[in-house]
């Protein structure tokens, strides 16, 4: 039986470190196919496990309408121009798509992608997708939330615009048809984001008040706020991805190349490791190395009869002797031995009352 998504990665498992990693390809391809698969196989190189499209055309997502409403003026990167202009030049072509699949799992990797209308989810429906994405800006429309969960396919929330009413709304959507494979990315809808925007302690506290895998979808142009966000229990990472931002592009600016991918992906895959488990059993390795600990020794030769003091017996490395907890109830007992200047001590020593 096929695993899906979530299982695949373990991404319901809390005691999984497994993170999963999304290269989100996006407009990164300049309208060129050769350019698309050589991202796809260069985001496998990097060190992803997947990659994610957006599934839309310029018609499917506004209406071509210059007036005031859809003008883009918002102090963003995209600023004087139009929804439908930017759309036309940033969209995905639709045959490709198919293609694009084949050749990303023929990689190795994933593949899915963000629909923005029911039409996109039944394309996306015929590629048999094995997940959906909700883009931040398409959390509130809970008639597509619903027509998207209702396919019984994981379903992976970007939070960047949501409240938490939002939030909820978003996730009942899918519960309401039978859908609990539900992940959330926290997300800065900002291009690129300030990273003092990051806000990385909601990624434990989404965890908590959802119930649900969290994440991050990031914005910025350092590899340090994903890594940082897998150390505060990420489950998933994605980062726009880009052979090269000379190419250009509506969204190159915000995109990381190879090198930085691979950077990122490396310093992740160490997190996961250094987070190990909740445990205090000691491990072999930090057993032996208990040689260096303190412990009670004799410093000074004493004979039978002699009693203990500050003088002769001390707390002092290695870790052989008595632990140094002990001290103030040996001091003051009187030895029934001769013992050597270097002895470590034991209560074989004195008469214990």
């Amino acid at each position: 039986m096929k695993m899906n998504l979530f299982e695949q990665y373990c991404l319901n498992d809390p005691n999984s470190d497994r993170v999963f990693v999304i290269a989100e390809l996006s407009a990164n391809h300049n309208q060129n196919f050769e350019i698309a698969v050589e991202t796809i196989r260069a985001a496998k190189e990097a060190g992803a496990d997947a990659i994610k499209l957006q599934t839309y055309t310029a018609d499917t997502i506004t209406i071509d309408c210059d007036n005031p409403y859809f003008q883009i003026k918002q102090d963003t990167l995209w600023d004087g121009t139009t929804l439908y202009k930017l759309y036309q030049q940033a969209y995905t072509t639709w045959e490709w798509q198919p293609k694009l699949k084949q050749i990303a799992e023929e990689e190795g990797l994933v593949f899915f992608s963000s629909p923005f209308d029911k039409s996109a989810v039944d394309f996306l429906e015929t590629m048999d997708v094995p997940a959906y994405k909700i883009a931040s800006f398409e959390i509130t429309d809970i008639p597509l939330i619903e027509y998207v969960a209702s396919k019984g396919k994981p379903v992976i929330f970007s939070t960047g615009i949501a409240t938490r009413e939002e939030i909820e709304d978003a996730i009942q959507a899918c519960r309401r048809v039978g859908n609990e494979h539900i992940a959330m990315l926290k997300c800065t809808s900002s291009y690129p984001a300030p990273i003092e925007l990051a806000n990385l302690k909601m990624i434990p506290a989404m965890r908590e008040d959802f119930g649900v895998p969290v994440g991050l979808s990031d914005h910025t142009m350092e590899g340090i706020v994903p890594v940082a966000a897998v150390a505060l229990g990420a489950r998933i990472v994605e980062k726009h991805f880009i052979l090269d931002r000379s190419i250009g592009g509506p969204d190159s600016t915000f995109s990381m190349e190879k090198d930085e991918f691979k950077k990122m992906v490396q310093d992740i895959r160490q997190v996961e490791k250094a987070l190990g488990k909740v445990s205090y059993e000691l491990s072999e390795k930090v057993k032996n190395n208990r040689k260096f600990a303190r412990s009670l020794f004799v410093v000074k030769d004493m004979k039978k009869g002699d009693i203990i003091t500050e003088e002769n017996v001390k707390s002092i490395r290695p870790g052989d002797g008595l632990a140094p907890r002990y001290l103030p109830e040996i001091m003051g007992e009187e030895v029934i031995c001769n013992i050597k200047t270097g002895t470590p001590f034991d209560f074989k020593f004195i008469k214990r009352k």
